[in-house]
């Protein structure tokens, strides 16, 4: 079993930056595929990356890709979300996720454990 928990959340002015970290309990970090997503206040659950357990191939859909990046420290049993050039509509409770097995997924339904989120509120 893993336990996730977020951090680094907070206010930001449009055009800031923030690193979300997502420390992770247990020996068995390097064994998940870790993802981060997003919900903001009456909205579903949005897909944000992945990263492959190794940390050797990460995924950012389209929309996102050039101002975010995600990485991990197995080393740590971290895994990091760095967002650029905020902007409002980035807003929501972001959370990171764990997934059994060697592949990544766009998918909440695949993960098998989660946080309990961090508030990413950008002003305009």
């Amino acid at each position: 079993q893993v336990q996730l928990v977020e951090s680094g959340g907070g206010l930001v002015q449009a055009g800031g930056s923030l690193r979300l970290s997502c420390a992770a309990s247990g020996r068995t970090f390097n064994t998940y595929a870790m993802g981060w997503f997003r919900q903001a206040p009456g909205k579903e659950r949005e897909f944000v990356g992945t990263i492959r357990r190794s940390g050797s191939s990460t995924y950012i859909p389209d929309s996102l890709k050039g101002r975010f990046t995600i990485s991990r420290d197995n080393a740590k049993n971290v895994v990091y979300l760095q967002m650029n050039s905020l902007k409002p509509e980035d807003t929501a409770v972001y959370y990171c996720a764990a997934k059994s097995g060697t592949y990544y997924s766009i998918s909440p339904r695949e993960y098998d454990y989660w946080g309990e989120g961090t508030q990413v509120t950008v002003s305009s």
